[in-house]
């Protein structure tokens, strides 16, 4: 009965509107724009498709899903001119096609796709048909990037479809953005409890230029015994238990060497067990409308693990910490057409010396975005039934309070 008490909570649970960091009072530095999200930088625009069937045992090739697609659209789906990029991996235990152009040219010229680590081919694939389909040329380098969701998802199956990624693609919108288990972020999980998929943006003071960076992340990666929340290691005042089965299997489905334990549903935050080391990956994606050049686009992008460490990140070995930076300015300065008779194009670009705050709104931005996600993720129950449980918010709120960081709650 234990596993049915649970999954019952748990789809309770998901029924609620997703709350977000600052909903539940937690502090932060800088000012967030009118959406606090990715889309506050004006033109951009993201879609979602989310897959979720099926539980019991993992049954490859057939299931349990848990997994899906986010696009990013730099300009709007109906805008195909390019923007200066920068790229920069933290650690490059991932993948994200598309970035030797970036690297080479400064440019990027295609959408940024999301998704778990099975399908980056068959995303690559679809929106190179979907590019040829929408845009004029007939030549591209899609941009696709992944997370790995093999504990809640049967990620050998490679479940995501041609047409998931169209849909992905073609709900892009402005607007306010979905988070927790959602898209690419649907299977994963961040710092030992439920990750996914998280945004924030940040305004700044007209004296710094009033330009906006926004950033959008898919969390898998870390521990809940190195998270850092508002500077304090929250986990370790919480009362948690190792993740867990809803279900016994006979044999049991280890994870990573350990053997699986029954949920207790009187206690249903779950996180790592102590000594559990950091691992996993993040996908960072950062957009600004300030006028930045490649190679400052990729100083840019190195902020990521600034942001990363103040929530505890190393970047280890085992992971995939890998970011990329566009600017939404000079729209037109280079389209990816080529021309012999191109003349040279004049544009803006800001000096290095007013760069600074653009670099802490990166790193207010990921860390906050980071949080969100998993603030929104719901506790979700997958394949071989492993369950990880959401980041338990009266324990979160309880530890801010005793170290007098809590704010009144919105």
């Amino acid at each position: 009965m234990k596993h049915l008490i649970l999954s019952a909570l748990i789809l309770a649970g998901s029924a609620a509107a997703a709350p977000r960091a600052r909903d539940l009072g937690v502090p932060f530095d800088g000012t967030p724009g009118p959406l606090n999200a990715i889309t506050d930088v004006p033109g951009v625009e993201v879609g979602i498709k989310t897959l979720i069937s099926g539980d019991g045992p993992r049954v490859p090739d057939k299931g349990p899903v848990r997994t899906g697609v986010t696009a990013i659209f730099p300009r709007g789906k109906a805008d195909g001119r390019g923007v200066f990029a920068g790229f920069f991996a933290g650690n490059g235990n991932g993948d994200m096609t598309g970035t030797h152009w970036v690297e080479e040219g400064g440019v990027l010229e295609t959408p940024i796709l999301i998704t778990g680590t099975g399908s980056v081919g068959v995303v690559r694939d679809a929106a190179f048909k979907w590019l040829a389909d929408h845009r004029q040329g007939g030549f591209w380098y899609p941009l696709v990037a992944e997370t790995a969701d093999f504990l809640l998802h049967d990620m050998p199956g490679q479940h995501v479809t041609a047409i998931d990624t169209f849909d992905a693609l073609n709900s892009a919108t402005s607007g306010p953005v979905a988070e927790g288990n959602v898209g690419g972020g649907t299977g994963m999980v961040c710092n030992g409890f439920k990750g996914g998929t998280g945004t924030a943006s940040r305004k700044l003071a007209a004296s710094a230029g009033g330009y906006t960076v926004g950033v959008l992340v898919q969390c898998n990666y870390g521990s809940a015994n190195g998270l850092r929340i508002a500077g304090i290691n929250v986990a370790r005042e919480m009362d948690l238990q190792p993740h867990c089965v809803t279900r016994m299997m006979s044999p049991p489905q280890t994870f990573f060497g350990a053997a699986p334990v029954l949920c207790d549903p009187k206690k249903l935050a779950i996180a790592d067990p102590p000594g559990e080391e950091h691992r996993g990956s993040i996908i960072i994606v950062i957009a600004t409308d300030a006028p930045l050049t490649p190679e400052q686009l990729k100083r840019l992008a190195r902020r990521g693990s600034v942001g990363l460490g103040r929530l505890g990140a190393i970047e280890s070995d085992g992971s995939g910490d890998i970011f990329i930076a566009f600017s939404t300015a000079n729209a037109g300065v280079d389209d990816g057409n080529w021309h012999e008779t191109e003349k040279p194009a004049m544009l803006t670009r800001l000096p290095n010396a007013a760069i600074n705050p653009l670099f802490a709104a990166t790193i207010e931005g990921v860390e906050e975005a980071v949080i969100n996600a998993m603030i929104a993720a719901r506790t979700m129950t997958g394949a071989d039934w492993w369950t990880v449980s959401a980041l338990p918010h009266d324990q979160l709120q309880a530890v801010l309070r005793r170290h007098n960081l809590l704010l009144p709650a919105k």
